[in-house]
């Protein structure tokens, strides 16, 4: 589909397909799908089928429904194709995106280690890693759906790149700020660091299947590998054992690796790298008033 005018849409159209509009439309409908994919998960698969593989079967169902459910929402109430989750990428994309994000908080890690601020003591027992996946899995999909697919791209077509990239994040990092170990230090990091190199897979690829594959393998293997603190939500049990002694300007405190000047400086240079990439491509988005002034 190629869209419509703005003359042929009815008056609730225009308002539904209004960016505030529609990105509270999607919210709201993603949320739901979200905790109801989280309640399935916990309270149902897990106790018929106990074991690692239904609740990543389930996880994986439920990444399915959000991603028909975005696209369906943009079809139909923005009236546009949605090559964001364009189909024939995605294995590649996603794999890749894997790839870098337990590269990236591996790398935190073996630079702790040498700092003598992360201490491997240890295994649990192996199952954990794929215990572990279903939710990291989950949450992948969710947020960047909602806030890549949502938020930045959003704020992209009206606002430019540059300025969706703050925009994007402010509101990322704003809606941390409850976690339970939040701290002020956390929340600038994840800020500034996530907001950037999230924003810059989109802009790369243009697509969501690299970010979402970097977000789940950076929670995956920040809590289920490495038995860190994810975004200030709680000690996690992985399959290492292992403990972190330091100032938090190295571990994190209680928000973990994330706040850490480590985390901040690994990826933003990775978020910076990916978007001189963009740029390279030609894929930085001018505002609205520059395209209409031309």
């Amino acid at each position: 589909m190629n869209g419509e005018t703005v003359s042929s849409l009815s008056l609730l159209q225009r308002i539904m397909k209004f960016p505030l509009v529609f990105y509270g439309i999607l919210y709201v409908i993603l949320t739901y799908c979200y905790v109801g994919l989280y309640f399935m998960r916990t309270s149902y698969v897990e106790a018929i089928a106990p074991g690692p593989v239904a609740p990543i079967l389930a996880s994986a169902l439920g990444c399915i429904v959000m991603v028909l459910v975005y696209r369906s929402l943009s079809e139909h109430i923005e009236k546009r194709d949605v090559p964001e989750v364009a189909v024939r990428p995605m294995l590649s994309e996603f794999g890749l995106g894997f790839a870098l994000g337990f590269g990236l908080y591996s790398l935190c890690i073996i630079i702790l280690m040498l700092l003598g601020v992360y201490r491997l003591e240890g295994f649990n027992d192996p199952k954990i890693l794929l215990v572990g996946l279903a939710a990291p899995l989950a949450t992948g999909f969710f947020e960047e759906l909602l806030f890549r697919g949502g938020v930045f791209r959003l704020a992209q077509i009206w606002f430019g790149s540059w300025i969706a990239i703050v925009i994007n994040a402010l509101v990322f990092g704003y809606v941390h700020m409850g976690n339970e170990g939040s701290t002020m230090q956390g929340i600038i990091s994840i800020t500034i660091w996530a907001g950037v190199l999230l924003a810059a897979t989109y802009m790369l690829t243009g697509r969501l299947w690299f970010g979402i594959g970097l977000h789940s393998a950076w929670n995956y293997t920040q809590g289920t590998v490495y038995s860190g603190i994810v975004s200030g939500n709680g000690e996690m049990s992985g399959f290492a054992k292992s403990s972190m002694e330091g100032p938090d300007y190295l571990t994190g405190g209680s928000f973990g690796v994330e706040a850490s000047l480590v985390a901040f400086l690994v990826c933003s240079t990775a978020g910076i790298i990916m978007i001189v990439m963009a740029k390279r491509k030609g894929n930085i988005v001018p505002p609205f008033w520059q395209l209409t002034s031309t």
